[in-house]
């Protein structure tokens, strides 16, 4: 009996897995290109962080009410009590059942990332100020930083640092990818505090889009992403060049979509630019086996 038992254990673990993995390999995102080249524990690792993250967002995301959106992301942050329980019930809880235990990885980074997706699941999202907009970046992108290096074994120190500048500057280029995406669903991350200064005193979104002095708003962003994508490059310099190659593959191919940003310009069409996935899989080539 008690063989069976570990016997249908090892079943769910492995049917976890796989779920994980269909979640990343069907996003198309950078992330999954910048993955696939680590060894397998730490793969599948990244990959369980990843599809939680993609849970939590497709919430955020979804059109529905925001009450029913603050229910189910409450729920995930009653799985992630779980999960630090041993009690996992969700296929990617249960995905992350031996990373957690592997990597240390701490829980506080997983709610925070719930708590930037309740910011999103708002009805209505406006920013303050760059003190709010870095408390935004921090929970969904320096959170997922800061577990994404537990992974790749950067001391703490490091990685704190690391997750802070990256995470920063790819939420940012996010961001200003996003314009209209996000107008559409009443967001607007564009600062209070940095459209006043601009002259831009409209509130809704497609108001603010349409506003002549909008490209000095972005310009400004531009300009503290640059500055954070260079002193992300710079830490990393210094660490094992081995442990940080994913870092490095996503710092690459977010700087890249940032510098075609900033050559559209945002006068005129804010329609998002892209990455073709052949491009994704050069720059994973270029900098994840050098």
């Amino acid at each position: 009996m008690k063989g069976m038992r570990g016997e249908k254990l090892a079943d769910t673990q492995r049917e976890a897995v796989t779920y994980v993995n269909s979640v990343v390999a069907g996003s198309g995102s950078s992330f999954y290109f910048a993955m696939r080249l680590l060894p397998r524990e730490k793969r599948e690792a990244m990959f369980a962080v990843y599809a939680f993250c993609r849970e939590v967002d497709d919430i955020a995301d979804d059109p529905g009410e925001s009450r029913d959106k603050r229910a189910r992301l409450a729920a995930w942050s009653d799985e992630i009590a779980r999960l630090y329980a041993g009690t996992p019930e969700y296929p990617v809880g249960r995905a992350l059942v031996g990373p957690v235990a592997r990597f240390g990885l701490l829980a506080d980074d997983f709610k925070s990332v719930i708590a930037g997706m309740e910011m999103d699941a708002a009805a209505r999202l406006r920013i303050a100020d760059m003190n709010e907009l870095f408390l935004y970046c921090d929970r969904v992108a320096c959170a997922v930083g800061r577990l994404s290096n537990r992974v790749f074994g950067v001391d703490a120190k490091a990685g704190g640092h690391i997750a802070e500048v990256l995470g920063q500057a790819l939420q940012l280029t996010n961001i200003l990818r996003d314009l209209s995406e996000d107008a559409l669903r009443d967001r607007l991350y564009l600062p209070r505090e940095l459209l006043n200064e601009c002259g831009i005193r409209e509130t809704e979104p497609a108001a603010v889009l349409a506003h002549p002095r909008l490209a000095d708003v972005c310009a400004r962003l531009a300009d503290l992403a640059e500055a954070r994508f260079a002193e992300a490059a710079r830490a990393l310099a210094e660490c094992e060049r081995k442990r940080v190659r994913p870092a490095i593959v996503m710092m690459e191919a977010y700087r890249r979509i940032l510098r075609r940003l900033l050559r559209r310009g945002w006068r005129g069409s804010l329609d998002p630019v892209q990455l073709t996935a052949v491009e994704k899989t050069w720059i994973a080539l270029r900098y994840g086996l050098a």
